[in-house]
């Protein structure tokens, strides 16, 4: 069965505020591949959308806590990360979608395209616009003991190929939890992936995004 996410309009002028009030929850706890990678951080979060953009929100707790890459547009997947897929809407298929990975420094990765190959990099200018909010609690690049941080994300809806005064009611999506390089690599989704491996850029297993 599908799963669906309801995204609401949130209603306040603190943006940050509002979306932990009025924010939809959701889990990313499916462990697609249990004999290879075990590894399961709590991550929860909550969705939500102002006239401007998307408003994420992310709380990790788990093993580790790596953050090498310190500049945007890096190898963000290596590092502790949370990562949110969306499809853009489209006629034709396959259809493009985003992807916006960031690590717990706040430290950004995006790019486009209708699979894993020959993805587009978003350019700076893009992903200077979004808004990042990271709190992390203990040291970074220490193997052992237990690390919990937050992050929070408001993307502009430009920034996702959207028009905000024309947005659809539904988007397919994913969202994940990964840290490919960390001393306890881990490959955690929201919607469940059915591949042997571990793969993301997977549009057949995304879930649907309601947009209220």
């Amino acid at each position: 069965m599908e799963k669906t996410l309801t995204i609401p309009l949130l209603k306040g002028e603190d943006w940050k505020q509002t979306l932990l009030e009025q924010g939809t929850p959701f889990a990313v706890d499916n462990v697609n591949w249990p004999d290879a990678f075990p590894t399961a951080p709590s991550c929860q979060g909550k969705v939500g959308r102002t006239d401007k953009g998307l408003a994420i929100y992310w709380a990790v707790s788990g093993p580790d806590l790596r953050v090498q890459n310190l500049q945007d547009g890096g190898r963000i997947w290596e590092d502790s990360c949370c990562e949110w897929f969306i499809q853009l809407p489209s006629a034709g298929q396959p259809a493009d979608y985003i992807n916006i990975e960031c690590n717990a420094a706040g430290i950004l990765l995006g790019a486009r395209g209708a699979g894993r190959n020959n993805r587009r990099p978003l350019p700076q200018e893009l992903l200077s616009q979004i808004i990042r909010v990271a709190d992390v609690q203990g040291p970074c690049n220490e193997v052992g003991g237990r690390r919990e941080w937050t992050l929070s994300l408001l993307i502009p809806y430009a920034v996702l190929g959207l028009d905000a005064n024309r947005l659809p009611a539904q988007l397919k999506g994913n969202i994940y939890k990964c840290g490919d390089e960390t001393a306890h690599p881990h490959f955690l989704s929201w919607s469940p992936v059915g591949t042997p491996d571990p793969d993301f850029h997977r549009p057949e297993y995304f879930g649907t995004f309601i947009l209220q």
